[in-house]
């Protein structure tokens, strides 16, 4: 009997009421599954998200965040073979399912990993605080805190665990919990991973709900506090943005549409050539995992006009090597459409682009099938179609057939190349194969408006390069135009987008209270004892050490010079002095640097374990013989580490403010060092 499918809302499993779906098994047609989301209290769903999983999620910090997500990716990947057995119902191979299945893993780990990026805090500060007044008394920052509403995403078919997963992933770390509505024809494949989740317990209660259904209504109750990330086609993408309470309630919204992305033989890249060779693995690669249904495909292959025959030749032979049929069945490279609706579809589309740009290689009719039968399962023929006049038919670059089709066109020099490739009105991403790095420039620079990624392929990088349709957790997905104008990911970019910037003003030590971070002229806190001997919890943000003093004398800077080999002439040659900035022999930057560490250690054996590098350094007035400085040694922040296992030391990062003085008060050196610290507690 076919699975029916639950809805995940409100704590519990649940039917829907409404008109049942059914879900097809892309390579047989057998009903798979039943789906309903009919019925349900959309508004009663909003509402337990951010009373239950956002109060919740926004307590935790961003490290309990990330070590949440990492137990998750652990629980997800022991039952992964559960989710490939399920996968091939799907059309896909076990080579497409693992882009799908353990990319979405690999998601959850990346984002899991990013946590170290941020503090142990549920808000983050974001960058340098900035001066507002002469006196240094006014100063500005920005803050991040997570929003008080909800991520809705709103996926597409081709990917229902990696679709799923790599959003979750970036609005959990954020502290926002998430309503997530996937494609119907796999929606029994985003349920399975879904009941795991659940039943794991990892994430706290109200943090994740699903809809297997339409999902029609769900955005008529969401507010500015919330976001809607939509994947899927252009025409959809623009409907749901033009939706009344998306304007009315200003509502951040991403989108990631399908777009015509191109990939581009550099016209170094001749036959023979390691960069001709990988184009054609690429080309056929994308043309043919996932049977073409990835929104980053290349759908437009864009060559040297001497080179076309050579590429419509070489790329034949290594389609021809792609058998297709059943995902299961041995040998099988290419598997089905997700159904065949999809078929009909693509044959639509195929239709309307031969009209002008006929069909080079395969057959839109027949096609060989290994364990199959293509009248009932969702089989299709890898196609290549040719357009001689790429600037003169223009539905090369307008109209996508979302399957394993692609058309090769020429162009004439570099310029012709860029303006192809930005043709499709904003992609994805694109690739250029070349081996020049003028060429690589050039084009860059010349497609970068209207692209989201851009992959240079040589043979350099090819062996460890994921490839053309390989989105990564922490760079950018998404693109301009018909590619949705939106971004998806990003590392902390990706993570900032379910959070609120808000500016604050104030003094130095208010914004210092506020940010548990320590800022230039706020009021300092004075110890009984040396703070390297002060355990970690035991140091407070603002806590200074002020040193003794030292004048700098000639055999300091001569010194330095012998023992560090910097004989920089400024430093050792008075006589080579005119005309520069410097009216004597100048101490070395790093001298005061040296110096003042020397000044402000303790070198007693204390709770410090080691000086952990270097994050700034600045030297901002010369210092010359007879000058006495002094340093001011202040904790700026403290950063809590996990333990790695129970023999690890607990410990945590401290950032030092480095402040060193002349004997006017005027700042010769700024700095900011790390030190690693003991806990007291070891626990």
């Amino acid at each position: 009997m076919p699975t029916q499918l639950e809805n995940y809302a409100l704590g519990r499993w649940m039917a829907g009421t409404g008109e049942q779906q059914e879900l097809y098994d892309a390579s047989t047609g057998e009903v798979v599954a039943i789906a309903n989301g009919e019925g349900l209290d959309y508004a009663a769903m909003f509402d337990y998200a951010r009373r239950t999983g956002n109060k919740a999620l926004r307590k935790m910090t961003f490290h309990e965040r990330g070590r949440m997500l990492k137990a998750l990716a652990f629980h997800l990947d022991s039952k992964k073979e559960d989710f490939y057995t399920l996968s091939y119902r799907s059309g896909a191979t076990r080579a497409d399912s693992w882009i799908d299945i353990e990319g979405g893993i690999g998601n959850l780990f990346a984002n899991a990993s990013l946590r170290r990026k941020f503090p142990d805090k549920p808000f983050y500060v974001e960058s340098d605080p900035i001066a507002l007044s002469k006196g240094g008394n006014f100063i500005g920052h920005h803050l991040l805190v997570p929003k008080e509403g909800v991520a809705v995403h709103i996926n597409a078919y081709n990917f229902p665990i990696w679709g799923m997963l790599e959003k979750i992933a970036v609005n959990l770390l954020a502290g926002m919990p998430a309503i997530v509505k996937p494609a119907v024809p796999t929606a029994y494949l985003t349920e399975a991973v879904v009941r795991e989740i659940i039943a794991s317990k990892i994430l706290p209660e109200g943090a994740l709900q699903l809809v297997c259904g339409s999902g029609e209504g769900i955005l008529d109750h969401v507010t500015y506090q919330d976001v809607v990330t939509f994947t899927g086609s252009a025409e959809t993408g623009r409907k749901l943005r033009a939706h009344s309470r998306i304007i009315q309630e200003a509502v951040p919204f991403t989108m990631e549409a399908d777009s015509l992305n191109a990939a581009v033989l550099g016209p170094d890249a001749v036959p023979g050539t390691a960069e001709f060779d990988l184009f054609i693995k690429e080309v056929r690669r994308e043309m043919t995992a996932k049977t073409g249904q990835k929104c980053t495909a290349i759908r437009r292959i864009v060559v040297p006009e001497n080179l076309v025959e050579d590429v419509q030749i070489a790329l034949g032979k290594a389609l021809a090597q792609t058998t297709i049929g059943h995902p299961q069945a041995e040998g099988v490279r290419m598997g089905a459409l997700a159904g065949r609706a999809q078929v009909q579809r693509l044959r639509e589309q195929v239709q309307r682009l031969a009209q002008n740009t006929p069909i080079v290689y395969g057959d839109l009719d027949q096609v060989a099938v290994i364990g199959g039968d293509c009248q009932v399962g969702a089989f299709v023929s890898p196609i290549v179609m040719l357009n001689p006049e790429p600037f003169r038919f223009t539905d090369t670059h307008e109209v996508e057939a979302f399957g394993p089709v692609a058309t090769l066109m020429p162009y004439h020099d570099i310029d012709e190349a860029i303006a192809l490739a930005n043709l499709g009105k904003g992609s994805l991403v694109c690739s250029v194969a070349t081996n020049d790095p003028a060429v690589a420039q050039e084009f860059v620079l010349g497609a970068a408006t209207h692209h989201g990624r851009i992959l240079v392929l040589n043979e350099e990088m090819a062996k460890e390069s994921t490839g053309h349709g390989s989105p990564l957790p922490l760079l950018i997905h998404g693109g301009p135009g018909r590619a949705g104008g939106g971004q998806e990911m990003g590392g902390i970019r990706g993570v900032e987008h379910f959070m609120q910037r808000v500016a604050i003003q104030g003094s130095p030590s208010m914004i210092t209270t506020i940010t548990d971070v320590y800022q230039p002229k706020a009021k300092q806190i004075e110890r009984d004892k040396h703070p390297f001997q002060h355990y970690f919890e035991e140091l407070e943000i603002g806590q200074t050490y002020t040193t003794h003093r030292h004048t700098v004398t000639e055999a300091d800077i001569t010194n330095f010079a012998q023992v560090s080999g910097d004989n920089f002439y400024a430093h050792v040659d008075a006589t080579s002095l005119e005309g520069t900035l410097f009216t004597g022999r100048v101490a070395h930057g790093y001298y005061i640097l040296s110096k003042a560490a020397g000044m402000f250690v303790d070198p007693r054996k204390g709770p410090v374990l080691l000086n952990y590098g270097l994050d700034e350094c600045r030297f901002t007035k010369p210092v010359y013989p007879g000058t006495t400085i002094g340093v001011q040694l202040t904790v700026k922040e403290k950063i809590a580490q996990e333990k790695r296992d129970d023999d690890d030391v607990a410990k945590g990062i401290v950032r030092w403010l480095v402040t060193v003085t002349d004997e006017t008060d005027e700042t010769v050196a700024v700095a900011t060092i790390l030190t690693m610290v003991k806990k007291k507690n070891q626990d």
